[in-house]
């Protein structure tokens, strides 16, 4: 049976939307639950999604064990060996109080990416096939929390130049790329989070891409 490794954020973890909001979607419904039911029972997918979780920043307002970076590698030496581990990270840090640029967010995910190329994580120690997913736009307005927009005051514009960069990185290191907003959109319920549909074709798509990592 081969593994595969999840590591995200909320839309990871599955935070509802509309009235579903502050829930959790059932396993089948989010896009890990998702991406287990195309792959079949020849994987097993390990969901790590963290709401809050940032690539590589501690938070200093909802808690510093929220760096991605200073899990990874437990992470990956817990659930060792993986074949392949799938990188969705990128939404909180276009949080106003991280003041990031695009290029920085994907500067994030090559440091990710280089905790797994050293991570002696994949088949006979060897390193895992990644696949780097950039998350969809965050939407201008937030809908139902209007909370969200000092929080992620800026954050529009910069997500949608993260794409390009996410590409050039995963592309650098080897690893596979997939654009979420090329497949779906944020929830216009707060601009950030996913819709049941959503998850649904995010997992599809993702399924579809890790059949070509050649696992």
């Amino acid at each position: 049976m081969k593994t595969i490794l999840c590591y995200g954020d909320s839309n990871t973890w599955g935070s509802g939307t509309h009235d579903r909001a502050d829930t959790r979607y059932a396993h089948d419904e989010r896009w890990p639950g998702v991406l287990q039911s195309r792959l079949g029972d020849g994987w097993r997918v390990i969901e790590e999604g963290l709401s809050g979780r940032t690539t590589v920043h501690p938070d200093p307002i909802e808690g510093r064990w929220l760096d991605g970076s200073a899990y990874l590698m437990p992470c990956l030496k817990t659930h060792r060996p993986l074949d392949a581990v799938v990188l969705a990270l990128g939404t909180n840090d276009l949080k106003l109080r991280f003041s990031v640029t695009p290029t920085d967010i994907a500067n994030g995910i090559a440091a990710l990416l280089t905790i797994i190329a050293q991570s002696a994580s994949g088949p006979g120690d060897g390193v895992p096939k990644v696949l780097v997913v950039c998350p969809a736009p965050i939407l201008s307005h937030h809908g139902a929390r209007p909370d969200l927009a000092d929080m992620f005051a800026g954050g529009y514009e910069k997500s949608l130049r993260l794409a390009p960069a996410y590409e050039t990185v995963a592309n650098a290191h080897g690893a596979a790329f997939l654009n979420a907003g090329a497949v779906i959109e944020s929830s216009a319920y707060d601009g950030i989070h996913l819709d049941l549909d959503a998850q649904a074709k995010l997992g599809r798509a993702i399924a579809e891409a890790v059949a070509t990592l050649g696992c």
